[in-house]
């Protein structure tokens, strides 16, 4: 473990933050690289099971998502090869009616550049929902037409959409990401894991 995600791990910038929303919990950083790692999944921010276990995408978004990758559970989790890093290393609550709240910026402001400057092997980047697009793409368009121009940035970046049960209507809607995003996405996620 790096000092740099210690020093992540440490961090309670956000503790009076948390403490007001509705769910009023602690800080809880969920830190998951090494400098090592080839692969980058770039999220948004851990959901309450993933606060209350300590391991990003341990709920059915991460089984989407690693079924989109091609992945398994094993080769997902190692964090010698795989980097995931979200834009907000803690849970950051939800709102009066259930929603997550977005994450707090500070938390990017504060730790992200430096994890990715620790991240100097990364051949792949996944990025995953329109926070951390907008961050490691820099684009203001919205999560189908940044995951549409696929093709712009891969094969070193793909652009997903966020593997949450809630978008499986959005999946209907754009077969074309099943038909064409995919394969190409796991075929070059085994390139690099397996290389």
């Amino acid at each position: 473990m790096s000092d740099l995600a210690s020093d992540i791990r440490a961090c309670r910038l956000c503790a009076e933050r948390f403490a007001a929303t509705h769910t009023e919990h602690e800080p809880r950083p969920v830190v998951w690289f090494r400098p090592s790692a080839r692969m980058l999944i770039a999220g948004q921010a851990p959901g309450m099971r993933v606060h209350q276990s300590g391991k990003p995408f341990d709920d059915p978004s991460g089984d989407r998502l690693r079924e989109w990758l091609g992945l398994s559970a094993n080769e997902f989790y190692d964090t010698s090869r795989v980097a995931i890093v979200p834009m907000a290393f803690c849970f950051p609550g939800y709102d009066a009616k259930g929603s997550d709240l977005p994450p707090p910026r500070i938390c990017g402001r504060t730790w992200h550049d430096r994890v990715m400057q620790e991240l100097d092997k990364v051949e792949l980047t996944v990025v995953v929902g329109g926070y951390a697009q907008k961050y490691h793409l820099g684009v203001k368009t919205g999560v189908t037409e940044t995951v549409k121009a696929w093709r712009d940035h891969a094969p070193r970046l793909f652009a997903l959409p966020h593997p949450s049960w809630r978008n499986t209507a959005w999946l209907k809607k754009n077969p074309w990401f099943e038909d064409e995003v995919l394969p190409e996405l796991r075929a070059q996620v085994q390139k690099v894991i397996h290389d």
